[in-house]
């Protein structure tokens, strides 16, 4: 088993149900990414550019579902938690029931928009 998978499934079930889900989501929604173990987290890359990370943030009792350059994203700036971090911006779930699909694949679209613009074109 990969180390980003063993993260996910040895999290505590409230962050496991969250992370799969999400996961499941991502993975549906652009199946080009690619999972990594990165920082002790998981990360999802679109070719050689970190993309997006899962964080089981057992301190604050979320899990972060954290876009790299997520200040640039346009969508949904009101549910996206920015926190004093410069180009990250995150979806923070504390239930499976908070996870809203339709929001989260229109932010990994307009994220996958973003960087085939900036990143992949040049």
């Amino acid at each position: 088993m990969k180390p980003a998978e063993e993260y996910i499934l040895n999290q505590p079930e409230l962050y496991r149900s969250i992370l799969l889900h999400v996961q499941a989501v991502v993975e549906a929604t652009i199946p080009e990414l690619t999972l990594q173990f990165k920082y002790k987290i998981p990360f999802y890359y679109l070719g050689k550019r970190p993309f997006l990370y899962l964080n089981a943030t057992h301190k604050r009792g979320y899990v972060d579902v954290a876009f790299m350059r997520g200040y640039n994203l346009i969508l949904h700036q009101d549910k996206l938690k920015g926190e004093g971090r410069s180009q990250v911006k995150s979806l923070q779930y504390k239930s499976l029931e908070e996870v809203n699909n339709e929001v989260l694949i229109e932010l990994l679209l307009e994220q996958k928009r973003y960087f085939s613009d900036v990143f992949l074109t040049k």
